[in-house]
């Protein structure tokens, strides 16, 4: 197994590395969003294996972007698709395909996140098990970062979807 921590292209305050400009929670900017959504894209269909053979997954914005990588229209699917702290994109010029089939999807969020609200995490899996998704959702006690507790879970998610 190989692991790839691709770095989100924009500097913007308050730190770090960012995807995308937020204008507003849920509804990411769509010039920087088509911009770090290319970027990565390129960069992903450059790997050395099928999309089939990897697992992609991600922490907030880059939950967001694993979303719309692994769900895009016209992308190919994923082996496994982890979403912490995130949720699916609304945005111009980007569109999920949510026919199946599916990978199998974790999805875990924390109920007093102040920076992506638990509603996110509960709209993301409502709309994938409603599509016909086999998601594995937790909820921690937690603000906006990764229980700990979830961690052998996503283990085994990605073991099984491996082994397959």
């Amino acid at each position: 197994m190989h692991g790839y921590t691709p770095r989100a292209p924009l500097a913007l305050p308050p730190g770090g590395a960012h995807w995308y400009v937020v204008p507003r929670v849920g509804y990411p900017d769509p010039p920087t969003f088509a911009e770090g959504y290319g970027a990565l894209v390129q960069w992903f269909d450059a790997l050395p294996f099928a999309a089939g053979d990897v697992v992609l997954g991600g922490f907030s914005q880059g939950a967001v972007m694993s979303y719309a990588l692994g769900l895009g229209v016209g992308r190919p699917r994923p082996r496994t698709l982890l979403a912490l702290s995130g949720f699916i994109p609304t945005v111009d010029g980007w569109e999920a395909d949510l026919s199946s089939p599916f990978p199998p999807v974790a999805i875990a969020h924390g109920t007093y996140d102040p920076v992506i609200p638990v509603e996110f995490g509960r709209r993301a899996r409502d709309t994938l098990e409603a599509a016909g998704a086999d998601v594995l959702y937790r909820e921690s006690p937690i603000e906006h970062w990764i229980d700990p507790q979830i961690v052998p879970e996503l283990r085994a998610l990605v073991a099984g979807a491996l082994s397959d």
